[in-house]
């Protein structure tokens, strides 16, 4: 029987602007900034005014499809060394999440957990956190450090600060050529 939440009714989203969010946060911390420069942020900003209602769901459903496709990703790896994807990420993304109650409101951070295990178990992220309501405003950042979480776990497991980027670039290359 197949679930409501199964990724194969989810859409997909804009994949790459939420790719494209998360590089700019990557880059600028494997630079040593503690914020993106100017120029990432006009750009981030120019994108983010840019959208319209759909256009900011298909940015999060996207967000949605990164979370999915970076836990499946770390779900083969770890069964390749006979362990559990969410005994060993979501523990480890939850307790830093903690450590940055600024960005990270605690109120938020079981929703976070719930998308980071539906995705390790094969759900869709967005459809799962839909059946709760609309995303709050409290939940935008939130989201975005999972993400940036779990590129950067990705990344440092296989010690190539562009992995997680390229992981994802590939992926949409070998979907444009499959369409052609």
């Amino acid at each position: 029987m197949s679930s409501p939440c199964d990724p194969a009714h989810a859409p997909v989203g804009d994949v790459g602007a939420a790719l494209m969010m998360i590089d700019s946060r990557l880059t600028a911390i494997y630079d040593g900034k503690t914020e993106t420069s100017a120029e990432q942020e006009a750009l981030i900003e120019q994108l983010t005014e840019s959208l319209d209602s759909k256009g900011a769901d298909a940015v999060l459903d996207g967000a949605c499809t990164l979370i999915f496709m970076y836990m499946k990703w770390l779900r083969m790896a770890y069964e390749d060394h006979d362990e559990d994807v969410i005994a060993c990420v979501v523990p480890n993304l939850v307790a830093t999440m903690r450590m940055m109650p600024m960005s990270v409101k605690p109120e938020t951070i079981p929703t976070m957990a719930g998308l980071l295990i539906a995705a390790g178990t094969g759900l869709s992220p967005n459809l799962w956190r839909k059946q709760y309501g609309y995303w709050t405003e409290a939940e935008m950042t939130p989201l975005e450090v999972t993400v940036f979480l779990l590129a950067e776990h990705i990344n440092r497991l296989t010690d190539d600060k562009a992995f997680a980027t390229r992981l994802i670039s590939d992926a949409l290359t070998s979907a444009d050529e499959d369409e052609d």
